[in-house]
């Protein structure tokens, strides 16, 4: 990148990027209920991911992420489908590591910063990935739309960006993604769905 960092860091912040890095996978655990969606996290967590995000969508969120910040401190743990201010709060309060938006929310940025909060914002363009990615790491959203030609594409002129690829991205081609130049991927119904141990195997297998 030729651009200076446009938000200050705090330890909390280079540690969540530094465990997302690690990760490599960040599960997205989309559900329509809390019940769901923690036994969904709980076998994510127990075949050996260590990081992943739940989703403001999903009812009793609040208490949900309250919960396991309490019971797994050692989880890189954020949430997803942050699209306010008050969403980003309230997250913040229940013990959230990280934000994740779907789109640009330049109204949720002074919200994650004065809590020196890693703000994983969403962009499709390269002015968007490139304003996003400045601040920490952007999230190329939907990554299907363009493709793993897009992202090498987006890279070539961003060299060095930290790009999530969300949106498509499945079990099968992770490792594409992040052999491209994706500073990361998240999975979401291809890797929570159906047989979640197994599907976490497939994909160990394939990381390598």
């Amino acid at each position: 990148m030729t651009t200076a960092r446009t938000r200050p860091e705090s330890t909390m912040y280079a540690e969540v990027i530094d465990a997302l890095r690690a990760a490599r996978v960040t599960p997205t655990v989309r559900e329509a209920d809390a019940d769901t969606a923690d036994a969904v996290a709980r076998t994510l967590v127990n075949c050996g991911l260590t990081a992943f995000e739940f989703t403001a969508t999903t009812p009793g969120w609040e208490d949900l992420v309250a919960a396991w910040v309490k019971e797994f401190p050692e989880v890189t743990l954020g949430l997803g489908t942050v699209t306010s201010p008050e969403i980003a709060e309230r997250a913040l309060a229940a013990g959230a590591n990280f934000l994740v938006s779907p789109f640009q929310v330049p109204e949720v940025r002074p919200v994650a910063d004065a809590a020196g909060r890693l703000l994983v914002e969403g962009g499709l363009t390269p002015s968007e990935l490139r304003i996003a990615a400045d601040r920490g790491v952007a999230k190329l959203f939907p990554a299907h739309a363009g493709g793993i030609a897009y992202l090498k594409s987006v890279l070539s002129v961003l060299p060095g960006a930290r790009i999530m690829a969300t949106g498509g991205v499945s079990v099968d081609d992770a490792d594409k993604w992040l052999a491209a130049g994706a500073f990361s991927v998240s999975i979401g119904s291809d890797l929570t769905r159906g047989d979640v141990a197994a599907n976490v195997a497939r994909l160990q297998e394939r990381l390598g």
